[in-house]
């Protein structure tokens, strides 16, 4: 009986020994595609490198995204709401400048891409093929010839909006509270004419129409406008967390339509209808330190992330499992199939994640996720990268 019951010990431990190393093999031998790290802004702003290992102090590094299983990243290049004229675009360049020199450095490990053939030279290479998306129009300072310039620098995507205001395109947070009367720096919703120039350019360059953050009047303006499929870099489904960042399910479907694929953010406000109130009753325990940080006017996602670092124990029970971004992809997958549909992790753009997703070294987990709630090998290439390669082969520029 001791002899019978060593062998099915062994059995079982062999048998999910070799189950694990096949999931780890089939994430491996997958395209992976992540279309959202703020790294680049937020190592930027604390002088931090990513050629560093930065394990503890961000999300990610060059080594952390080999060992993640990541093919393609795209760095955000993103500043907030205090750039502006004279300033926004500088500091674009001066992020998009770091990058490029960051590559120069590591020739054996990153390449550049800036076209689907140089996506697949990534691959086949098996080097970190490096992207660029600015996440907010206010970069461009109104002028169609700072539009041109970011492409011509490598930006493939542009977000019409971050969650301040264009002069030409109205975000989903301005939208949302003009329709609630408070205070916000719009007086009409949507884009303009000259934002429909915006679009309309961008489509002419092959540079990607990116829907996260804008609000729901702009989305449908820009969808009218545009002649070629749309990305949704990093945002989630409001029918399960109805934040104004998500997208209804009207919008999903429109996104379908269009041909565009939807990138989920990994962020647990995003995720989890539940995290915001838990969050708000984290922060008033600690109310006297939270002050203390809105008093030195730093940015509210800025506050968040330093609160959460102050009281870590606390902040960690307020993150959901991974089953909960597992929920976002199943509903948009039954809604308008798993065509639709990608990883936008917004890594070192957020404070929270779900449980187990620490870093960018985490993401083979999505993989073992998905293969356990039966999705086949072929539909999850799609969702780990296929989705976005045929967006960006549609919508990006001619190789």
């Amino acid at each position: 009986m001791i002899t019978t019951a060593k062998y099915w010990i062994t059995a079982v431990f062999t048998f999910c020994t070799f189950h694990v190393i096949g999931q780890k093999n089939f994430h491996e031998k997958s395209i992976v595609v992540d279309t959202h790290n703020d790294v680049l802004s937020s190592a930027t702003l604390k002088g931090l490198n990513i050629e560093d290992d930065l394990s503890g102090k961000t999300h990610s590094d060059i080594a952390r995204f080999h060992k993640g299983g990541v093919d393609i990243q795209i760095f955000s290049i993103f500043c907030d709401e205090r750039f502006g004229k004279g300033t926004a675009f500088k500091m674009a360049l001066r992020e998009i400048d770091s990058l490029d020199a960051i590559v120069a450095r590591n020739p054996s490990k990153l390449i550049a891409v800036n076209n689907s053939r140089e996506l697949r030279e990534a691959v086949r290479a098996k080097k970190l093929g490096v992207m660029k998306g600015v996440e907010g129009g206010h970069m461009i300072e109104d002028n169609l010839q700072y539009l041109d310039s970011l492409f011509n620098r490598g930006a493939r995507y542009l977000t019409l909006t971050w969650n301040n205001s264009t002069s030409w395109a109205s975000s989903a947070w301005d939208e949302t509270n003009l329709d609630a009367g408070k205070p916000t720096t719009i007086t009409q919703k949507g884009l303009t004419d000259f934002g429909r120039q915006v679009v309309r350019r961008m489509n002419e360059l092959g540079m990607m129409v990116d829907l996260s953050h804008v609000g729901i009047r702009t989305f449908y303006d820009a969808l009218e406008t545009t002649t070629r499929p749309v990305i949704v870099s990093h945002s989630c489904v409001h029918a399960l967390c109805p934040v104004p960042r998500n997208l209804t399910d009207e919008q999903i479907k429109a996104i379908a339509r269009n041909g565009g694929v939807i990138h989920l953010n990994f962020y647990s406000g995003f995720l989890d209808s539940n995290y915001n109130r838990n969050k708000d009753a984290f922060q008033q325990r600690h109310k006297k330190q939270l002050d203390s940080l809105k008093a030195l006017n730093l940015p509210s996602y800025q506050v968040d992330e330093e609160i959460s670092k102050l009281f870590p124990v606390e902040a960690e029970e307020l993150r959901p499992s991974m089953n909960v971004l597992m929920e976002h992809l199943d509903h948009i997958v039954k809604l308008v199939g798993v065509d639709h549909v990608g990883l936008g992790s917004d890594f070192d753009g957020i404070d929270s994640a779900p449980q187990d997703l620490d870093g960018v070294e985490d993401m083979p987990l999505i993989t073992s996720a998905l293969l356990v709630r039966g999705y086949s090998k072929k539909d999850i290439r799609k969702i780990l990268g296929g989705n976005f390669i045929r967006l960006f082969r549609k919508a990006g520029p001619a190789s």
